[in-house]
């Protein structure tokens, strides 16, 4: 009788009495920076979501999915920042004007850019 992953094409090796799986990564599978975003994600994943991240790892799907999601909060991240920053009126004036109250506003609006991403893509 095979096992379950026998029946999926998997193989084993006998090695000191024990079967090994075959198990290979693709070979093809392109190499990403690792960023802060790619970093968070995976943590989500691998702590909560584990049986997601287990299927992922196993399909090699893990680092291009986690890669994608990188770009995708950068790209959110840069969008909200601008957006805030002008709704807000932070402006090159105000920076030239009152330095310490536009470094107080960039933080601001940067660490309520980081929340908003981390709930709709990281966490989500």
């Amino acid at each position: 009788m095979k096992t379950t992953f026998e029946q999926f094409g998997g193989t084993y090796r006998i090695e000191n009495g024990y079967r090994i799986p075959n198990l290979t990564l693709p070979d093809d599978e392109p190499e990403y920076e690792i960023g802060i975003w790619d970093r968070r994600r995976f943590d989500y994943l691998k702590n909560h979501k584990k049986g997601l991240f287990s299927a992922m790892l196993m399909s090699g799907k893990l680092n291009q999915h986690i890669h994608e999601i990188d770009l995708l909060a950068y790209e959110r991240h840069e969008t909200i920042v601008r957006q805030m920053m002008v709704s807000q009126g932070v402006t090159e004036q105000l920076k030239a004007g009152n330095q310490m109250e536009w470094v107080g506003r960039v933080n601001n609006i940067c660490a309520c850019a980081d929340e908003i991403v981390r709930d709709e893509l990281i966490y989500g």
